[in-house]
């Protein structure tokens, strides 16, 4: 997500180089740029409209500090700009009242509810030590049911055994019952979708928000679909009142639009962002870092979380001092790759490094990272033991094979 987005305002900041101070005359082609770069990736007219008036006004205003260079002086400002129009900052799900916590997730069919459902099941499990409850509610799509049973299962996290031939609303009570019962404090409801809003959906959405109460009602949108999430999100808000967002496929071709629109638009803040297919691909939304992803100044707080989750430290320590006694065998460097690739796409955690973004841009012929790891643990595999644990062996013909 952001990649067309980032270039175009990268391109932008790199022609400020050279600039004594920042004027009008030399900021105005600026942000015509900015302008359409944020347009092309539709963003809200009216939320670039702001954008500009406020990033124009703070340029040429007396919050410039004349000790820093204008382009430095225009990062800054955008930077701020971006953050700001996101939310300014990270919204947590509403998790601290009387067990069970209800969670209702709200979209539209083929938005990602149930996929989600699954992974802030394991989320809420794995960070928050929560013992969630998945309850399917889409009775009018048995398979709907059975595809929730069946993630929950791999995630590992309870599902509800919903009945199809009764209401949803008498089940999302059941659900509460039984979660009081047996010990679940929080519940994640997976609401029925439709191709589009009807009074039918927005019914019955209405009279189980009314009878069980939840604590947080979550519209799962598409971010590929740009601005129409925000006007999905808009309607969804006035007949339910919604207390945030889930953008889904972020991983995809989305020119980030709607991450840069709902919460001007709707009020309402991103909560969370899926990033993948795997139920570990999903993660809170931070505007600072994402805005620092956008001007390629890297993410390296989020780098270093994934790190922390994904990378066992002991296994971490242990190849490091083979490293340093020189005792480092092939096996250990395929371990290493394994570690690696426990936090996500390499091409995805660069990104996260301040620059890496346009060094990659400027290498020519680039081979993705994650198909170059492939090659290389292809490799190490193909090798006997004995050279695995002493590389020194292989010879020329050896390596031509």
């Amino acid at each position: 997500m952001f990649d067309q987005l980032s270039d175009k305002l990268n391109g932008v900041i790199k022609s400020l180089k050279g600039q004594g101070k920042i004027k009008e005359s030399n900021i105005e082609d600026a942000l015509k740029e900015v302008r359409i770069s944020l347009l092309e990736a539709d963003v809200n007219y009216e939320v670039v409209k702001k954008f500009i008036a406020e990033v124009k006004e703070k340029a040429l205003g007396e919050k410039v500090l004349n000790s820093v260079s204008p382009t430095q002086q225009f990062i800054k400002i955008v930077y701020d700009e971006i953050v700001e129009i996101m939310g300014g900052e990270a919204s947590l799900l509403s998790i601290a009242a009387s067990p069970p916590v209800i969670i209702m997730l709200t979209g539209l069919q083929g938005s990602g509810k149930t996929t989600t459902s699954a992974k802030i099941g394991m989320f809420l499990k794995k960070k928050n030590k929560r013992t969630p409850l998945l309850v399917p509610l889409d009775v009018n799509r048995p398979a709907a049911i059975e595809q929730l049973k069946v993630l929950g299962k791999k995630a590992k996290v309870a599902v509800f055994d919903t009945d199809p031939s009764k209401n949803p609303v008498d089940i999302a009570k059941e659900a509460r019952d039984y979660a009081l019962m047996r010990g679940y404090d929080t519940i994640i409801l997976d609401t029925a979708g439709r191709l589009h809003v009807d009074d039918e959906l927005m019914k019955e959405l209405e009279d189980i928000k009314k009878t069980v109460n939840p604590v947080e009602i979550l519209l799962i949108a598409d971010a590929m679909t740009g601005q129409d999430a925000v006007n999905i999100a808009t309607e969804f808000d006035n007949r339910l009142g919604l207390t945030g967002t889930i953008l889904t496929k972020t991983d995809g071709d989305t020119r980030g639009g709607a991450a840069l629109s709902i919460k001007a638009v709707t009020g309402k803040p991103i909560k969370m962002v899926g990033t993948g297919e795997k139920f570990a691909d999903i993660e809170i939304f931070h505007p600072d870092r994402i805005a620092s992803r956008i001007l390629d100044m890297g993410d390296i707080v989020s780098l270093v979380e994934k790190a922390q989750e994904n990378v066992d430290q002991d296994k971490a320590q242990e190849l490091a001092e083979k490293m340093m006694k020189n005792q480092y065998t092939m096996d250990d460097f395929l371990a290493h790759i394994q570690q690696i690739k426990k936090m996500g796409p390499i091409e995805n955690l660069m990104k996260m490094i301040p620059g890496a973004k346009n060094m990659m841009r400027q290498i020519k012929n680039f081979t993705p990272p994650d198909k170059e790891l492939k090659r290389i643990e292809a490799i190490i595999s193909s090798m006997t033991k004995e050279e695995r644990q002493n590389h020194s062996i292989l010879n020329a013909s050896r390596r031509t094979e």
